[in-house]
């Protein structure tokens, strides 16, 4: 790419993922959202990102005494934001509401800005109160802070932009207001929006149409959403009721989806939606230096003791749980990591499906397993999955370990000291997964099923393994059992055997595994796709 040429990207995301301790983000898409930023500071790249500056954050999520979990939620200030002194007004229920914007200045030629709305002068502070914490018109309200109000910061802050980038749904209310201003300027709906879908890109990361997020147009309508559009125009845009989804597609001269299997589901998700945008598939990457474990990496390119340099690692992953859960785990022993957010989808409890088979792995050692993860606070079959996981741990308290209120430290240890990295969500149904890319640049083994990012990079008993057959089924319970049984049957009898029996092939599937990944799914890549695919005008 010649920097000279980039055309200037706004880049809007509800949560981003910098750090463990800066709680404005949830989960996937707030940490693809970090790494976004991060990748464009060092690869100085023209991007200025808008997000939200949470009072609570998500949820904290502990474990209560009965093994069940609960949230809280704090209120944090953060005194590393830079006052922009810039204030901007949305119109909420036909209110005036302040958005102050706050800057974080440490990404140089990529800064967030951040708007909030827990000022003085509003009554009603807590818009920016919680991340995801409700649904209804106070989502509406989130999402008129981010989008309009977005829109109008980047204006009073005097920074040009050739390219609005709305990462998932949430920012799409950007666009009523970039065809706001055209009208304004008494260009006509049509033409005001044809020029601003030409300015407009979308990320969509949702791959069932029933995940994505849709408001009753009354509801916006009351909101003021509309935002000086008709009814008919909103109805135009995103159907009835209004699919967040729909109308960034709507909205956009092209999008993209977030892995390459994805790109196939969204474009059979949205086929039937006329003059939609083209959708692409870039799949996802991650920031190196903030997951891959620099002595991995020497070791790795040096080609010194990778085996050794990894058992470093894993002593502290092993002590780092001491430390949190006062239990001691055999760093001699196979130590498998699962970590993600606690959805049905995703399985997390499905080694255990069948006891019979895996208790006597687990009651003599021989396998050791550490999980994390939240469930949505709204989510109570993802709460029943977390309270199995924790009831597992205290069955079997040698070798299953839940660490509570799973965070980006928690992730970074588990994907660099873990020796297994287990994933096995219903095909199609994970979008990308990059928790797995971080564990396989450590040289960490990935053991998933076909989906997300792991079909484009599997080298089944070479550089991981897969398992399942990328088995696809409407009756869950088949897949259930069908991806369950080839699990048992990797673990025991591919997975386990060369761990404890030929060392050699072990590490040289490790050095395989960063060999693979390290390039192809590394951010430098996924930037380079989103200007010269997304970003620059064919």
């Amino acid at each position: 790419m010649i920097k000279q040429s980039l055309p200037k990207v706004a880049y809007f995301c509800m949560e981003y993922g910098l750090a463990s301790n800066f709680k404005i983000y949830a989960g996937g898409l707030g940490i693809l959202a970090g790494d976004h930023i991060k990748g464009s500071k060092d690869m100085d790249l023209p991007l200025v990102a808008i997000g939200i500056k949470w009072k609570q954050g998500y949820t904290d999520q502990r474990i209560d005494t009965g093994g069940k979990p609960y949230d809280s939620y704090h209120n944090y200030d953060y005194p590393f934001l830079e006052d922009t002194k810039v204030k901007v007004t949305v119109m909420i229920r036909e209110i005036p509401v302040i958005c102050k914007v706050w800057l974080v200045d440490c990404f140089g030629n990529a800064p967030l800005y951040l708007l909030d709305t827990d000022i003085p002068e509003n009554d009603d502070a807590w818009i920016t109160g919680q991340l995801y914490g409700w649904f209804g018109e106070e989502r509406i309200a989130q999402e008129i802070v981010l989008g309009i109000g977005g829109v109008k910061a980047l204006r009073v802050l005097n920074i040009d932009v050739d390219v609005y980038h709305f990462n998932e749904g949430h920012a799409v209310l950007a666009a009523t207001e970039l065809i706001k201003e055209k009208m304004d300027k008494q260009i006509d709906f049509d033409e005001a929006l044809k020029l601003t879908r030409d300015e407009v890109v979308f990320t969509t990361h949702t791959p069932i149409v029933q995940g994505n997020e849709s408001h009753p147009l009354s509801r916006l309508e009351y909101m003021g959403a509309f935002n000086g559009l008709t009814k008919k125009q909103m109805l135009d845009l995103g159907g009835s009721p209004f699919n967040m989804t729909l109308a960034a597609l709507n909205l956009s001269r092209k999008a993209n989806a977030v892995a390459q299997l994805h790109g196939e589901t969204a474009n059979i998700m949205w086929k039937d939606v006329e003059n939609k945008s083209e959708i692409l598939a870039i799949t996802n990457a991650i920031h190196k230096k903030t997951w891959v474990d620099e002595r991995i990496t020497n070791a790795f390119e040096k080609n010194e003791d990778l085996w050794n340099t990894h058992m470093i690692i894993k002593k502290e992953l092993i002590e780092f749980v001491k430390e949190r859960n006062n239990v001691t785990l055999d760093a001699n022993k196979l130590l498998i990591g699962f970590s993600r957010r606690a959805a049905p989808y995703k399985r997390s409890d499905l080694i255990f499906r069948k006891e019979e088979i895996i208790d006597p792995l687990l009651s003599s050692g021989k396998i050791q397993i550490i999980f994390s993860g939240k469930a949505h606070p709204l989510d109570d079959t993802g709460k029943e999955i977390v309270a199995t996981l924790v009831r597992m741990s205290k069955k079997y308290p040698n070798s299953v370990v839940f660490l509570e209120n799973y965070d980006m430290t928690i992730g970074k240890m588990l994907t660099r000291g873990s020796d297994i990295w287990l994933n096995n969500p219903i095909r199609p149904m994970e979008a990308s997964g990059t928790s797995g890319m971080k564990a396989a640049m450590n040289g960490v083994l990935n053991c998933s099923t076909l989906d997300g990012w792991w079909p484009e990079a599997c080298l089944d008993d070479i550089n991981g393994w897969q398992f399942g057959d990328a088995f696809t089924e409407k009756d869950v319970p088949d897949i259930d059992q069908h991806d369950g049984d080839a699990l048992y049957q990797t673990l025991i009898y591919r997975v386990i055997p060369t761990y404890y029996e030929n060392k050699d092939k072990w590490v040289a599937m490790m050095h395989k595994s960063i060999e693979t990944t390290k390039d192809q799914f590394a951010v430098e890549r996924m930037l380079t796709e989103y200007f010269e695919k997304l970003y620059i005008k064919a």
